[in-house]
């Protein structure tokens, strides 16, 4: 395994100390600077050698975390450790104000035969057979008949 060895200068040493002491923060940013103080071995460092395992201890946090923050500081730069990556997943809407309409005019209607009441699932199920969607499941079902106040048991 790699040891990364973490040497700061001064203006990295009084950013971490400003996120510590000053302002609103995120968790990760404050035991990322927390982390980085802690394992510096720079010339400005305050404090004398410190192994990981008292770190853990201190801060009670895993050595993983310590060595990822570590790497993470060392690959990718001071600024990427104290912020959240972005997320690259990609949250589209699936169910728009059409399909919203078609559930709820399906769900008045009455019920196929043999059946008392819709169900979620049911109507997931005729939503697909019907050609208004590709694909929904009877939870999405449930999240716009809530959203609409419709309840299936009435």
């Amino acid at each position: 395994m790699v040891h990364y060895t973490i040497k700061l200068n001064q203006s990295e040493v009084e950013e971490l100390t400003k996120v510590i002491n000053k302002g609103s923060h995120t968790s990760q940013a404050f035991r990322a600077a927390y982390i980085l103080l802690n394992c510096d071995k720079g010339e400005f460092s305050e404090n004398a050698e410190i192994k990981n395992s008292e770190i853990c201890k201190i801060l009670k946090v895993g050595e993983r975390t310590i060595d990822r923050v570590k790497k993470k500081f060392i690959e990718e730069g001071f600024e990427s450790v104290l912020e959240r990556r972005p997320s690259v997943q990609n949250y589209t809407k699936k169910v728009d104000g059409d399909i919203e309409a078609k559930l709820v005019t399906l769900c008045c209607s009455e019920p196929p035969e043999g059946f008392a009441k819709w169900s979620l699932r049911l109507l997931a199920d005729k939503m697909v057979e019907l050609n208004y969607i590709e694909y929904i499941s009877h939870v999405s079902v449930r999240g716009v008949l809530k959203k609409t106040n419709l309840s299936l048991g009435k």
